[in-house]
């Protein structure tokens, strides 16, 4: 048996897709979400830092809108971290730019199909999480060594939640069906991780019912455990998220003195 295929997550290399094609029309017209500006900076290149600097990934791979590729690969270079070189690495975490599909699934899987073979865990990460901080993508990675095909970062539900029934019309009231109970329930994050065989295997064979690439390899048949997430690790997707993040980001540069 060769050393390739006797290797094990814990003997591989990490790499981290980010999905970042999508338009994200809830923040209004404009540019496409992950290219939205905060404090200045787009949140595509806040998510890419964020990754970069856990010490376990050493390649993110940034999938582009499918015309986008050349416009991605010029911002990446004009925010480049001291130390790094123009989109090719960014201090001691590679970086390579692919353009996407039509559809977020699409664009993950283009992104798996660059990987380069050394790379045996995955962490697909959603660019409109730009401030998931360091310590949630260790654990995540860390969890994957430790044997869990798949991990997801998740928080606890603070509110009650219902099942309702769909109105009839849109703005008509829901019945309520149920009332699951919460402390079972949780609030599901981004990076998720995975063993890259069994991701690449999920992409290959489910193609329905996909809400998350965790869902892909629930639908395997596969155990995906969950480990603490963040509250700072939340999705902008509307306006007032821009707001929470600015109040985020100030902090953070109060804290860190500069």
């Amino acid at each position: 048996m060769s050393d390739e295929s006797r290797s094990t997550p814990a003997q591989t290399s990490v790499a981290a897709v980010i999905p970042a094609a999508g338009r994200g029309v809830r923040l209004g017209p404009g540019a496409p979400k992950a290219l939205r500006a905060l404090s200045g900076t787009p949140m595509l290149i806040h998510a890419v830092r964020a990754l970069a600097a856990s010490r376990h990934v050493a390649l993110v791979v940034v999938v582009a809108p499918p015309d986008g590729a050349a416009e991605v690969k010029s911002l990446l270079d004009a925010h480049a971290l001291p130390g790094g070189t123009p989109v090719g690495s960014w201090g001691r975490t590679d970086l390579l730019v692919v353009p996407g599909g039509e559809s977020r699934q699409e664009s993950v899987r283009l992104g798996l199909e660059a990987l380069p073979p050394q790379y045996g865990i995955v962490l697909v990460h959603d660019a409109a999480r730009p401030l998931v901080p360091v310590d949630t993508v260790d654990a995540v990675v860390e969890a994957v060594r430790d044997g869990a095909p798949a991990v997801v970062p998740a928080l606890p539900l603070a509110d009650t939640v219902k099942e309702v029934a769909p109105a009839a019309e849109a703005g008509e009231p829901e019945p309520v069906v149920a009332t699951p109970e919460r402390s079972r329930l949780r609030a599901v994050q981004t990076p998720q991780g995975f063993d890259r065989a069994t991701l690449v295997r999920a992409h290959e064979s489910v193609t329905e019912n996909v809400t998350d690439d965790a869902s892909m390899v629930e639908q395997l048949g596969l155990p995906v455990v969950a480990v603490p997430g963040h509250e700072e690790a939340f999705k902008v997707t509307r306006p007032l998220d821009l707001v929470l993040a600015e109040a985020v980001l100030a902090r953070r540069r109060l804290n860190d003195g500069f």
